[in-house]
């Protein structure tokens, strides 16, 4: 897409990236959805503006714990792409995904059923598919370019990427925005089960919160009136796609199939209500 004043550096999976001659970015948030590291072939509609709404709703809730990119909102940006776009200020990112967990789930369940630990941490015995931990824990990722898969790591790997002192900070500040996340999030009758951030630093020196922010993209939301665990959890996250494709029949090897009507409208309808609920307002 051309946007007058601005010009088009790159795409990822889901957002495209554009710069103007202040330095400044336009992030746009597109309709593609990911899973298991792949940008399946069928978008999901009004999904861009969703996301960029939602994440602007807690990049100002958690502004107290952590600046964050925003130079401008959705409101403010060209029209072509108004509803699904930010303008952001430019940060150096740091090479690791900063993931929170409060509940065992996921590829955490995987590991935790092989050693009782997930990216190293030790977990007590007994627990389930579902069951919340202790105290949510920080279990950093790598970050895959498409088509390459984001890779757990312990504690001391992020130290090797980041430094010690980063590591510590970028720690400190995913369980803070966790636990304040997790907690109104509780209040609206929803379970954020985790979450992933990224974060990079300013012109300045500062340590900002950038990318998406407690999105159904970026995090597992469940139903706090149906969290039962044992099992997977209902949720208004993209679950729903993972578990469509894991029954389809695709080897994850091969480019990933086509979404179906049904399918697409249901995951529309989990994100519409992850939104609703969240911000008290309609989609």
């Amino acid at each position: 897409m051309k946007i007058e004043g601005w010009t088009h550096q790159r795409s990822g999976k889901v957002r495209d990236l554009y710069t103007n001659n202040k330095g400044e970015l336009l992030l746009v948030a597109s309709d593609r959805i990911s899973a298991f590291d792949y940008v399946l072939p069928t978008p999901i509609p009004h999904k861009g503006k969703l996301l960029t709404q939602l994440s602007t709703f807690w990049f100002k809730y958690l502004e107290d714990i952590v600046p964050n990119h925003l130079v401008a909102t959705s409101n403010d940006v060209p029209d072509e792409v108004k509803g699904r776009a930010v303008i952001a200020k430019p940060l150096t990112m740091f090479a690791i995904e900063c993931v929170a967990r409060g509940y065992l789930t996921g590829s955490g369940w995987v590991e935790y059923q092989k050693s009782q630990t997930v990216c190293g941490i030790p977990l007590p015995a007994g627990l389930q598919d579902g069951s919340k931990l202790p105290e949510p824990i920080f279990t950093p990722a790598t970050k895959a370019d498409i088509g390459d898969h984001d890779e757990n790591i312990d504690f001391d790997r992020a130290v090797s990427i980041v430094g010690e002192e980063n590591a510590k900070k970028l720690r400190e500040l995913t369980l803070a925005l966790y636990t304040k996340a997790h907690d109104y999030a509780a209040t609206r009758g929803i379970i954020l089960a985790d979450t992933k951030f990224e974060f990079g630093i300013d012109e300045g020196g500062n340590i900002c919160l950038g990318d998406e922010a407690l999105t159904p993209d970026s995090s597992r939301f469940w139903s706090a009136n149906e969290w039962k665990p044992g099992g997977s959890q209902p949720s208004f996250d993209k679950q729903y796609v993972r578990d469509w494709l894991l029954s389809s029949g695709w080897d994850r090897a091969s480019t990933p199939p086509e979404l179906p009507a049904d399918v697409i409208a249901k995951t529309q309808e989990r994100y519409t209500t992850a939104y609703t609920l969240l911000t008290g307002e309609s989609f």
